[in-house]
C-alpha cells in the first residue's frame, strides 16, 4: 500500500502544535528535522482534507502577521520506500555520557544505557535538542536516585520516564493528556522491559502526590501556565528539569517558576533551545 509523505516547513514554536494536529488526522509518524517536519499518512486517509487544513493554517498565520508562515509539499511513495525512509530518519543517537537512543531494528550499543524507542508515533525520539538536554541533565542530577521519585510530565513516547527507570529511580510515573502518547509510551515501556514505569492519561492537576524530580519537556507558554501547580507537586529539596524553551523565552519561564517558589539552579543551552533546572528549598529542621 502506498503512503503519503508530507513535508511541512514551519517555525519551531509551532511544530508541537502541528504534530498534535496531524496526529489526530491519522498521521503514522513524524520525523522532525531542523527546518521541517516530515509526516507520513496511509493511503486510506483523506489527504485533501489534511492539505486543505494546512493551507488554512498558513492563511491564519499570514493574517496574524507571521512572516515565516507555513509551506508544505505532498508526494506518494511506495510502501517499501516508506519503510526505508522511515528507518533512515531514525538513526541511533547518543545523549549525555551514558545514553544511546536506538530504534527497534538496531542492535544495543555496548557499555551504554540503551533506550529503544519505536517511532511508530513519534512524540519524542531523542533526536531533538530538548530531549537530549533533558537526558543530559537527568544524568547529571541522578545521585542517590534509588530513594527518589520521578515524574515525566508530557511523557510522549515515554523516553524520559524509561531513562529515569534505567537510572534507578525508586518510583517513575509518566503522564500525558494525549491517549496516542499514552499508547506509544506503553509500547516503549514493554520494549525496554521497564514495567515498573507507571503511565497515566491526564494532567498534572490529577497527580495525587509530589515528586523529588519532575521533567517537563513542553513549550515555554505551557511551562508558565503550569508553574504554580508544578511547584506544588515538587517535594522540598527536589528539582524540576524544564525544556522546550527557545532562546529568549527563558526569562518568562524563570520568572513564573520563581514566583511559584522555585529557584534557578542551572541554565543549559543547546543551539537555539534552553533547558532549566529549578529547585525547591529543603525544609530546615
Amino acid at each position: 500500500m502506498p503512503y503519503y509523505e508530507v513535508t511541512i516547513t514551519v517555525a519551531d514554536t509551532l511544530k508541537d502544535r502541528i504534530i498534535e494536529r496531524i496526529s489526530k488526522e491519522g498521521c503514522l509518524g513524524v520525523i522532525e528535522n531542523d527546518a521541517s517536519l516530515v509526516a507520513y499518512f496511509p493511503q486510506t486517509c483523506d489527504i485533501k482534507t489534511i492539505t486543505d487544513d494546512l493551507s488554512l493554517l498558513n492563511n491564519l498565520l499570514e493574517r496574524s502577521g507571521n512572516a515565516q508562515g507555513l509551506t508544505y509539499a505532498c508526494t506518494v511513495i511506495p510502501e517499501q520506500d516508506w519503510n526505508e525512509s522511515w528507518k533512515k530518519g531514525f538513526q541511533p543517537v547518543d545523549a549525555g555520557k551514558q545514553f544511546t537512543i536506538i530504534p527497534p531494528w538496531e542492535q544495543p550499543r555496548k557499555d551504554r544505557i540503551n533506550i529503544t524507542i519505536d517511532p511508530a508515533m513519534a512524540f519524542g525520539t531523542g533526536h531533538h535538542e530538548t530531549t537530549r538536554s533533558c537526558l543530559l541533565l537527568m544524568e547529571k542530577y541522578a545521585a542517590d536516585c534509588s530513594q527518589k521519585s520521578f515524574l515525566d510530565l508530557g511523557t510522549g513516547t515515554g523516553i524520559l520516564a524509561i531513562a529515569a527507570a534505567k537510572l534507578g529511580y525508586r518510583r517513575v510515573v509518566g503522564i500525558d493528556t494525549d491517549p496516542l502518547a499514552v499508547d506509544a509510551s506503553l509500547l516503549n515501556i514493554e520494549i525496554n522491559h521497564t514495567s515498573e514505569v507507571e503511565i497515566r492519561e491526564g494532567s498534572l492537576s490529577e497527580a495525587e502526590t509530589a515528586y523529588d524530580v519532575i521533567a517537563a519537556n513542553l513549550i515555554s507558554g505551557v511551562l508558565v501556565l503550569l508553574a504554580t501547580i508544578l511547584a506544588a507537586h515538587l517535594n522540598p529539596g527536589g528539582i524540576a528539569i524544564l525544556s522546550g524553551i527557545l532562546v529568549g523565552q527563558e526569562d518568562e519561564v524563570i520568572e513564573a517558576m520563581e514566583h511559584a517558589g522555585l529557584t534557578l539552579r542551572e541554565t543549559h543551552i543547546d543551539d537555539k533551545w534552553v533547558s532549566l533546572v529549578m529547585d525547591r528549598a529543603p525544609v530546615l529542621e
